[in-house]
This record gives C-alpha cells, structure tokens and sequence, in this order.
C-alpha cells in the first residue's frame, strides 16, 4: 500500500518513578474524563527519542547522515563568531556579531536569557559563518563591517529559507522530522512530520509521597542522640500504565528529507532515509524510557503493547478508549494491562464498525496484551514492517 499516515500506539508501565516534573517539581498531570492522570510530555517523549544513548537513537542517525543540528540560544557567539575572533580586528567581528544576532534572535538578541532557542542544522551554521568571514575580509574597522552586513542581509538570498532551498536538510535531521520555529524568518520554518502526543495513564493518577533522608557518615548516634541525618528530604512518585500515541505524516516527511513536492513523494524519490526513521521510531517506542531521578528509581521499562497503523485518511487517536479509567481495583482473573488493552481493542473495534477507514495493522505484545484478529509480531520485525511501508510505497 501507499500509506499516507503510520500511527504507533503504545501501552507502557512503570512503577515508583518521577518520569517529568512540572515546574513545582511534582508529576505532571491531566484531568481526562472523570479522573486526573500522571502524564508525560511529548516534549519529553521527543527528547528521549532524540537523545537516548542508544544506535537507533535520532541524533545518532543524524550524525551518520551528516544532518545533525543544536538548539541552543548561543549558536551566533558560540559557532559562528568565536573561531573568526582571533583573525579579524574585534571591533569590525563585534560588529558582524551584533548585525548576525538582530537578524536571527530579532529584538532581544541583546539578552541571551530572552532570546528564542533556535534549532539551527550544522549545514547552516557553516553557512553563517562563512558569510561572516567573507564580511570581516572586507571590513578592516567597525564602520564598514556595519556596512557589509547590511549590504548582505538586504539581499533575499541572504536567509536561511533560501540557503534551505539550495541545500537538502540545510535545518538537519531534527527540524525535519520534529519542525522549527523561526519568528525572525518564517520562511525558514518547518511543519512537523512526526506528531507526538501527550502519554497519560489509562487509569486514576496514583501518587506517593517518598520520604526520606541523607545520612552524614561522620556524625554518631550517640555523639547527639540524633539520628545523623544530614537532610531531611521528600519527593513524590507515581506509579501507573501509559497510553501513548504518535503519527508520522509520511508524505510530508519525505518532502522534509528530500525537498520533493509532496504530490510527488511516492514516486521516484529516494526514501531510504524515511523509511529508516519509521523504523528507528518503533524501536525507539518501544524500548527507550523518558525519566529523571534515575539514580534513585531506575526508571527503565519497556513497552508491553506497541500497534502500528498505516493508512490513507486522516488518522485518530485512541485515547477515548480509556475516557472512563480503567479500574485500579483488584480482578480475579484480568491484569490491569489484559483489561487495558481488552478497552483499546473494543474502541478500535468500533471506530472501524462506524468509519472502515480500512487501516493494516501489526503489533507486538506481550503475551497477556495480545490483540486479537491482528498480526503479532517481534520487535525487530514490526519495525522492519513500518519501514518497509514507506520504502516500498508507489505512485
């Protein structure tokens, strides 16, 4: 088939664990249906699949295809200017540096701390820098490096939208899949091809409080009566089964990766690349864990349900499968991950009774989770599945 969409559906548990915090440093959380859920970001998710200290992880591909990028709010001082400074006259590079950091931070380039973080491809960090060379060449004082830089940047080729056009994932691998925000240049924006949902727990939020405390090894019970504390200290943990939910725009993703019109993308582009990224992302799914306070609750697991979708018409979640939580309360013959996944089959049931949008499905599962009337298969090969759909795709 020729799949304009993939979906990847997940069921993952973890107990004892603070896996993203708000800004009080308690879980996050969702109300959803009558009950409250811990919740997960998808900023998070994204993150940990981007980063994870694993081969399949994003950024590695993106450093073996030569696309990677960094986000950061410095990329001008740090990567541009800096290993031009100790070649040029510095009033004519802090010149070059202040014209560089209006065009691409805008009104607050003056202050670090307010600027936007910008994802910017290495690709266009090399551009940057060469055109801020080619400036510094010609201006040997403050005045005519002024001078040059406005002369450069009032042409239109001077932006990263053009520079992008000319070269294939000028923005990296990143913005490719994940999009970028540019305010000073929105022609160098990039929609998302990978959407990423929020993971909740299919069940009420179940909280604890842990309490506990830092033992200074120096001090003696004895010496004081006390107990030789050093702190006193508490943090809260949750426990709970995650429902998560991602959708890979297939056409728009080939468009990102190779700059072919999106009408065209199934026809003779080369998609090894995409098809690589479907697949890294179901091995990613499965296996990476987003987390903190990994020193103190090892927060690993793996999924115990993955459901890949491929299909034509507009996708949809399934997180209305679990609107009414799945009860906590014990079963006499059902785990909570047979009754959570007995819900996410029934309501895919009956989205496909109302609406035969006429999607093909595999999964993996552990034995207790297993779907019934879909394909089960092992890791290695849904993931191969996936990718193989965007690599076989035809016109």
């Amino acid at each position: 088939m020729t799949p304009r969409f993939i979906q990847i559906h997940f069921l993952s548990a973890w107990p004892g664990v603070l896996l993203n915090r708000d800004d009080a440093g308690l879980a996050k959380r969702l109300p959803f249906g009558p009950a409250v859920r811990t919740r997960v970001s998808s900023q998070c998710l994204k993150r940990h699949w981007r980063m994870a200290d694993d081969p399949r992880a994003l950024h590695q591909l993106a450093a073996q295809e030569g696309v990677a990028s960094l986000r950061t709010k410095l990329a001008i001082e740090r990567l541009v200017i800096e290993p031009l400074r100790a070649r040029y006259p510095q009033e004519s590079v802090d010149a070059v540096q202040e014209a560089f950091l209006a065009k691409f931070y805008g009104k607050n380039a003056k202050d670090p701390k307010q600027r936007q973080a910008l994802l910017f491809g290495e690709a266009e960090i090399a551009w940057m820098r060469g055109n801020a060379e080619a400036i510094l060449k010609d201006a040997p004082d403050r005045k005519s490096a002024e001078a040059g830089a406005a002369a450069f940047f009032k042409e239109e080729k001077a932006n990263l939208a053009a520079f992008g056009k000319s070269v294939a994932l000028a923005a990296g691998l990143e913005a490719a899949l994940f999009g970028r925000m540019v305010t000073s240049d929105v022609k160098a924006n990039t929609d998302a091809a990978i959407h990423v949902a929020h993971a909740f727990t299919v069940h009420d939020e179940q909280p604890e409080l842990d309490y506990f405390t830092v033992v200074d090894d120096l001090r003696n019970r004895e010496d004081d009566g006390d107990s030789g504390a050093a702190g006193v200290f508490d943090t809260e943990l949750t426990s709970g089964l995650y429902y998560g939910y991602v959708v890979v725009d297939v056409p728009l993703l080939v468009k990102n990766l190779t700059g072919c019109a999106m009408a065209d993308w199934a026809g003779d582009q080369d998609r090894t690349l995409a098809a690589q990224v479907v697949e890294n992302l179901v091995w990613l799914i499965a296996e990476i864990s987003p987390g903190a306070k990994k020193g103190s609750t090892a927060p690993y697991s793996r999924a115990e349900l993955v459901l890949v979708e491929a299909g034509e018409r507009q996708p949809r979640s399934l997180a209305n499968a679990f609107r009414q939580p799945v009860s906590l309360a014990p079963h006499h013959n059902e785990s909570l991950g047979r009754r959570s996944a007995d819900a996410l089959a029934a309501h895919l049931a009956a989205l496909d009774e109302t609406y035969a949008t006429g999607e093909v499905r595999r999964h993996l599962a552990l034995p207790d989770l297993a779907l019934p009337g879909v394909d089960r298969l092992p890791l290695a090969t849904l993931a191969q599945w996936a990718g193989g759909l965007v690599r076989a795709a035809q016109a």
